[in-house]
């Protein structure tokens, strides 16, 4: 059985509009990615939403759950943007069972060509398919176990919480 990615936007899939200097959705790079990065994994990618993670509500959770729960992967990595992505493990945490989901983003859109996001996906491929089950967030090379982890806003990285 491969791996589900479930995409849900964040930095990850933005663009730049060059005219208006905006952030914008129009489809997800995964696809782009997975080739470049030379995957050999059997992946199927569902696109659930494609919206910033500060507009990330309870019932987009319940939605991803419900998929994860759905699917018949046991292996799961959700791209998610970073600024709610350790609330939205713990609620997954609290609703998913059997099965190993590792959460990820990016801190610069893929499309900027400076990004995090292959990094980081190529380490999530590794984590999602090594892990015991739970939900967990995979960050820049690491990776915390859902409610142990959270965004420092100062310095933009991810860390334990002890």
């Amino acid at each position: 059985m491969g791996v589900l990615i479930l995409v849900t936007g964040g930095t990850f899939d933005k663009e730049y509009n060059e005219l208006t200097g905006e952030l914008f959705f129009k489809e997800t790079h995964l696809p782009e990615m997975l080739r470049l990065g030379r995957n050999l994994v059997d992946i199927r990618i569902a696109t659930l939403m494609m919206i910033d993670s500060l507009y990330m509500t309870d019932e987009h959770r319940s939605t991803l759950a419900k998929q994860c729960a759905d699917a018949p992967e046991e292996n799961i990595i959700i791209t998610h943007g970073t600024d709610t992505m350790a609330e939205t493990a713990v609620f997954l945490d609290k609703e998913v069972s059997g099965k190993t989901v590792v959460l990820t983003g990016a801190m610069v859109p893929y499309k900027f060509g400076s990004s995090d996001g292959l990094f980081n996906l190529g380490s999530s491929l590794a984590f999602v398919q090594t892990l015991p089950q739970g939900v967990y967030v995979a960050m820049n090379g690491s990776c915390f176990p859902a409610g142990r982890v959270r965004k420092n806003k100062s310095t933009g990285l991810f860390e334990k919480i002890v």
